[in-house]
């Protein structure tokens, strides 16, 4: 794989790094770059089957390693994605809780393999970065209250129309 990114984030699954490549470049866009067979016995995988997908989704290199048994996934590390507006909010969040996946709070979910999300609006980067503090600590507020984003909501808030 050739690409300008140094560090690239490398998901470990238990025996699903395909299937979960798949699922995110369906969700996302993107392309699976390679797929690594196992050139011998691991704890995860035989001799020729995936042990490692390489794969692009909105620009991002990552890895899926089919590493075994391992600590699940939790909050301490997640994948932010911008959605230009409300229906990319949607879509992604509907998309990312289907199937076992489930939202959590201020933007942020759970997909069904566990990995946390957030669906972050372009919108709210803007209203974070208002110079006025009173109209962003109103929006912080409304965000705080929320579970998906809801930019339309979170204008009003931010001009106190709440």
């Amino acid at each position: 794989m050739t690409t300008s990114q140094k560090i690239t984030p490398c998901l470990w699954f238990e025996r699903q790094a395909l299937q979960a490549a798949q699922f995110y470049i369906d969700v996302f866009g993107g392309r699976v770059t390679h797929v690594h067979r196992s050139s011998v016995q691991t704890p995860a995988a035989a001799e020729g089957e995936v042990l490692l997908v390489e794969f692009e989704v909105r620009g991002l290199s990552l890895q899926a390693l089919n590493g075994g048994k391992h600590d699940a996934f939790n909050d301490a590390i997640s994948l932010s994605a911008r959605c230009a507006d409300q229906a990319d909010v949607d879509r992604l969040w509907d998309r990312l809780t289907a199937d076992g996946g489930r939202p959590v709070q201020c933007g942020w979910l759970k997909d069904k393999y566990g990995i946390a999300w957030q669906i972050v609006p372009q919108r709210m980067i803007e209203l974070l970065a208002d110079p006025d503090r009173a109209r962003t600590a109103r929006a912080m507020r409304a965000m705080m209250q929320m579970v998906k984003l809801d930019i339309a909501a979170l204008e009003r808030a931010a001009d106190g129309k709440d």
